[in-house]
């Protein structure tokens, strides 16, 4: 991959980061004013490390659409609730990780992948890929400039039983003529998923 490539993947991703970080800013100082105070603070400063087994944190994805639900190890469930297209070329997959047994599920070290520079970022969704079997590709989560993936990160090393861990993942998009891409996710099997 060349080095302006490079540069110009960089800078797309630091964009959508500013991008993001407005949005949930814009998102936090407004709402109803007619809800308390403490209730507006405790969203704004929501992260997925606190509330990993809450079912909260920076991404809620709209959960009245699942297109695949795939069945793990051990009681975890991954719930994909959308796969879109985002403009400057990235699909963006979101979804919830359920702990569906009636124990505590400790997430294995496998999910941030094995790059050494991202597993230094803490725990992550980095070893999530998407495979376009038709253009015979595999995407792979984005990085920003500081090699941090573009995927929920930071959260604690468990799940409690009967709760969620919601996730995004940002890829690079396929061509616009792909409508489907394969999901590969260590734990759990191979699922095809339609892109909107």
């Amino acid at each position: 991959m060349s080095i302006p490539h490079v540069r110009k993947l960089r800078r797309a991703a630091t964009a959508v980061i500013l991008a993001a970080g407005l949005t949930l800013s814009v998102a936090a100082c407004g709402g109803d004013s007619g809800k308390g105070e403490k209730e507006s603070s405790s969203a704004s400063s929501s992260k997925p490390a606190e509330d990993s087994g809450k079912g909260e944190g920076e991404t809620v994805p709209d959960t009245s659409k699942v297109l695949v639900t795939i069945k793990g190890d051990s009681g975890i469930d991954m719930v994909i609730n959308s796969a879109k297209r985002d403009t400057g070329g990235f699909l963006t997959i979101s979804g919830q990780l359920k702990n569906t047994g009636s124990g505590l599920y400790t997430t294995p070290i496998q999910w941030s992948g094995e790059e050494q520079a991202v597993a230094g970022t803490g725990r992550s969704l980095a070893a999530m890929t998407l495979v376009d079997s038709e253009a015979k590709k595999r995407y792979y989560v984005l990085r920003d400039t500081d090699n941090r993936p573009l995927t929920t990160s930071g959260f604690d090393p468990s799940i409690e039983a009967g709760k969620s861990l919601t996730f995004f993942a940002q890829f690079p998009a396929p061509a616009t003529s792909t409508s489907q891409v394969d999901l590969q996710f260590p734990g759990f099997a191979n699922a095809t998923i339609e892109i909107s």
